[in-house]
Order: structure tokens, then C-alpha cells, then sequence
């Protein structure tokens, strides 16, 4: 499972875009089924932040569907469609 940790970067705005964007489109050309994206627990603000990137018309095409672990709210999960 590929996965993207965004604690080293969590300041930077344009770092955090950047990083999404390539991740998600790596994790596309991949084929993996799931990709994992770990923005932390802490107040929930960069979590919101994946979510509101991911939902993007552009990008929400790329894969089926994210899930947030009930166990663990610091992990999203996005799932891509088998090719």
C-alpha cells in the first residue's frame, strides 16, 4: 500500500497541494487498490483539508471512494478501482 505522510510538511500550503496532487496521480498509475494518506489526528483541520482536495471534480474521477478508519481518524484511506 503506497502511503503519504503529511507531518514534515503540514505548515506549507503550497507543499501540502503539491504533495496531494502528486501522490493521488502516483497511486493512480500504480494499480495498488488502496493508498493510504496520513494527515494526523491533532484538530482535524488538515484531515479536512485531504478530504475537500480529494473531493475536486478532477480528482474525484481518479478513484471510487475514501474512507476515513473509524479507529484511527488521523489515516484516510482512498480506495481506486481495479483495472
Amino acid at each position: 500500500m503506497l502511503s503519504l505522510d503529511l507531518h514534515p510538511i503540514f505548515r506549507n500550503n503550497r507543499d501540502i497541494e503539491l504533495a496531494l496532487r502528486q501522490f493521488i496521480f502516483k497511486a493512480h498509475q500504480s494499480g495498488e487498490p488502496v493508498a493510504e494518506i496520513i494527515p494526523g489526528r491533532g484538530t482535524g483541520q488538515l484531515r479536512e483539508r485531504v478530504l475537500v482536495f480529494l473531493g475536486q471534480k478532477h480528482i474525484r474521477r481518479l478513484y471510487d471512494r475514501v474512507e476515513v478508519s473509524s479507529g484511527n481518524t488521523g489515516r484516510v484511506l482512498v480506495h481506486f478501482a481495479r483495472r
